[in-house]
């Protein structure tokens, strides 16, 4: 079976890297060219806010963007913050409403804690530790990230084996924060729950989705408007990474779910 089929009619350069726990398993294009990630930069923002937290000079609990939110209000686009700079739209807790601006303000919270930049906080616990050698944060902690499919595929590994992270807050990240919360999914419209973990975006129910069919609820990931996207399913211990030249669009929406699909019955027992 040719499990990259739904890649081959598109008309830009793609990247896929599949990995399990230790190896991987399949790849297509180039995976070393360097593309941008847009808001899978989320997860990885999100991965060295938790490295804080673990170390203590944080908790998920401070005061963290406007009145009543903390730093896992705004890791969980549940602050009520809109989309980009701007009032709140609810009150914390209240509507999963999708955040850059809260992603921005728990790293610049993190930042002010740990004593550093947060591009070299990234960098330090979550870049070089990975060997992520051509990833780079050069802007927004919620979209300013790029590099290859080869490194994305070391962090979606790190992520599948709960790399880097106490068990204990790693299960806290991939557990639904704040608990039936509707909102919009972008690109896929109104969903009742709208869930999300600690950066990461859980499938769950959700439909429609921009992963396969037969991932499980479990999912865990995040896309971007770049034309990107990661997830990880634990139930079948694969991850899938995925980079192109062409920002998201009905191309992606079309191909994504069907080449996950693939990878899943090509490299997976499914029940």
């Amino acid at each position: 079976m040719d499990t990259f089929r739904a890649l081959r009619d598109l008309d830009f350069d793609v990247a896929v890297v599949v990995v399990d726990h230790a190896a991987d398993v399949a790849t297509y294009g180039n995976p070393v060219e360097v593309q941008e990630w847009a808001s899978v930069t989320k997860l990885v923002s999100t991965y060295a806010c938790l490295v804080a937290v673990d170390l203590g000079l944080v908790s998920l609990d401070d005061a963290a963007g406007p009145r009543g939110s903390t730093l896992r209000h705004l890791l969980s686009h549940a602050s009520g913050l809109p989309f980009e700079k701007g009032a709140p739209l609810a009150a914390p807790g209240a509507k999963r409403i999708y955040s850059n601006r809260g992603i921005e303000l728990a790293a610049e919270h993190v930042a002010g804690r740990v004593g550093e930049e947060f591009p070299v906080w990234v960098r330090t616990t979550v870049i070089e530790p990975l060997g992520m050698d051509s990833a780079e944060l050069y802007g927004s902690p919620a979209h300013g990230m790029r590099g290859s499919a080869v490194d994305l595929a070391e962090f979606a590994r790190a992520v599948l084996n709960g790399a880097l992270l106490s068990r204990g807050l790693f299960a806290a990240a991939t557990t639904v924060q704040f608990p039936g919360l509707r909102g919009v999914l972008p690109g896929y419209g109104r969903q009742e729950p709208n869930d999300w973990g600690l950066g990461f975006e859980i499938k769950d129910r959700k439909d429609p989705h921009w992963t396969g069919n037969n991932n499980s609820p479990l999912t865990i990931g995040h896309f971007g408007w770049a034309g990107s996207f990661l997830w990880v399913d634990p139930k079948v211990n694969l991850a899938t990474c995925f980079v192109g030249a062409k920002p998201f669009s009905e191309e992606h929406q079309e191909a994504w779910p069907v080449l996950s699909d693939a990878v899943l019955a090509d490299h997976a027992v499914l029940d």
